[in-house]
């Protein structure tokens, strides 16, 4: 289940975010990177907004509600990817 959770949220993020996964996470870009890269995004307020649409998206595909603690733009993108698992493992644990 956590490979599903893993690969769900690396595809909608990428989609959300209007970027190559390969190159998303490849190069495991920082929040900062993300938003000068993305044609789609214009500062944070669009990150933010696509990390809601990915999070809302794993609520109604998999009943799982997670919530991201504030980050600065200098974090990469798989460490975000990380805090997203381990919510999505609390929520698991809670359930």
């Amino acid at each position: 289940m956590a490979e599903q959770i893993d690969t769900y949220i690396r595809a909608a993020f990428a989609e959300h975010a209007g970027l190559p996964a390969e190159t998303l996470y490849g190069e495991n870009l920082t929040l900062a990177e993300v938003i000068a890269r993305s044609a789609r995004m214009a500062n944070s307020v669009d990150l933010m907004e696509a990390f809601a649409r990915t999070a809302n998206g794993l609520r109604k595909e998999h009943g799982i509600r997670v919530r991201l603690p504030a980050l600065s733009l200098d974090t990469p993108i798989l460490d975000v990817l990380a805090i997203f698992l381990s919510e999505v493992e609390t929520q698991q644990a809670a359930a």
